[in-house]
């Protein structure tokens, strides 16, 4: 896998992960909402840890410098 993400995009990804945890800590959100939040925030903090989304290939974004 080629690094595709560059270092803003991951902190946004991590930010909004961190967001969605403490709006559902706080039980602002929940149910189906929180769920469907919870594995998108899930997924954000994977691919920031790993510097590679997949959905960047099929449109052929980099946001990674170089």
């Amino acid at each position: 896998m080629k690094r595709n993400m560059g270092t803003a995009d991951k902190f946004i990804r991590i930010l909004l992960a961190l967001i969605v945890g403490v709006l559902y800590y706080t039980n602002v959100i929940n149910g189906t909402v929180a769920i469907v939040l919870g594995v998108l925030a899930v997924a954000f903090l994977l691919t920031s840890f790993i510097s590679f989304c997949p959905l960047y290939l099929p449109f052929g974004i980099n946001t990674n410098k170089k």
